[in-house]
């Protein structure tokens, strides 16, 4: 079984169901469901979204959204050594994406699912957008 981490705008595609990208993001997740594929989050990801869902909703509203969200996703440590090599690194121009790569390295992910590969051109594991994993997989 594929274990994909999800990168913080496929998250936010689906839980603001942002137009054009919210469909393919609810596949991902709808297999995740099923148990046909394990989708990881950067803990990270959780204090991102809840920022962006606060924008958009109350934040009552929002944590009750992150909480049957949590379900579908294996949440990802940022520890010391990630921590350490995400800040050692000159790869990466953004830290979140840093973070994100390495507990992806740590916890053994098949592929990177995000809409901006061009942020993790770098990366050892596979980068790929939720329409060309789910056109793959078909």
């Amino acid at each position: 079984m594929s274990r994909l981490l999800i990168d913080t705008n496929i998250v936010i595609d689906l839980l603001a169901k942002r137009h054009g990208f919210y469909e393919e993001a609810a596949e991902l997740f709808s297999r995740a469901d099923k148990k046909e594929l394990v989708l990881t989050i950067s803990a990270l990801t959780f204090s991102n979204t809840n920022y962006i869902l606060t924008k958009l909703k109350s934040a009552k509203e929002a944590r009750v959204i992150l909480r049957k969200f949590k379900v579908l996703v294996e949440i990802l440590s940022l520890d010391e050594k990630v921590t350490e090599l995400a800040l050692s690194n000159d790869l990466f121009t953004d830290f979140e994406d840093a973070l994100q790569y390495y507990s992806a390295i740590a916890s053994q992910v098949d592929v990177i699912i995000t809409r901006n590969k061009k942020d993790f051109k770098s990366s050892k594991i596979p980068v790929l957008t939720a329409k060309e994993f789910l056109a793959k997989e078909m």
